[in-house]
């Protein structure tokens, strides 16, 4: 493994999920500085997922009751808060990461430090207008690229267009007979990619 001076792996070499929150972690910091980023990292925990499918990655927090994307939180009256913000977890999605380039993963970063971001001043996240300003000046997606293929893509009977994609087993899967396409009021086929 090759690793910087400073003690972080270099982005090309990393091999194991303790190296992708080092690097994550460093990229982080840095972000916070250049993109002048309001986050308290030292309130974030990371984690790295294998299972996820949809996304690249995730803020995991505690739901504040009453809390509005916009308006501030006075954390002293939050429960088990000392005042301040309480911890949230950025979960990283393995196979994004080793789907995304150096640039697409820095972007997922950026991302997800919006919405910790979001959450240490107001309690609460969202992808609504104010994220999306947000996520324009820090020059990130609002939402990433797909990475995974799919079990199952569903398709109107009439016209072919795509009209679902699901990762796991469901209801929805099972019983996608029972549902009409929204473009063409049809019937939904459905089929295996290949892989």
């Amino acid at each position: 493994m090759a690793v910087e001076e400073s003690g972080v792996p270099a982005y090309g070499a990393i091999d194991t999920h303790d190296e992708l929150i080092t690097w994550s972690r460093a990229y982080a910091k840095e972000a916070r500085r250049e993109w002048l980023l309001d986050v308290r990292l030292d309130l974030v925990e990371w984690t790295v997922s294998t299972r996820a499918r949809r996304r690249a990655a995730a803020v995991k927090r505690p739901q504040i009751p009453d809390a509005t994307v916009g308006e501030p939180i006075d954390w002293t009256r939050v429960p088990d808060s000392d005042g301040r913000p309480l911890p949230c977890t950025v979960a990283l999605t393995w196979d994004a990461f080793e789907a995304f380039s150096k640039t697409e993963w820095a972007s997922t970063l950026r991302h997800e430090l919006l919405h910790v971001e979001q959450f240490q001043r107001d309690g609460t996240t969202d992808h609504g207008p104010a994220f999306k300003r947000r996520a324009r000046a820090v020059e990130t997606d609002v939402h990433c690229r797909t990475f995974a293929t799919p079990r199952w893509l569903f398709r109107c009977g009439a016209c072919g267009q795509e009209v679902a994609r699901r990762y796991r087993e469901c209801a929805f899967v099972r019983e996608y007979d029972d549902y009409r396409s929204e473009c063409c009021s049809a019937p939904l086929t459905k089929s295996q990619p290949e892989l």
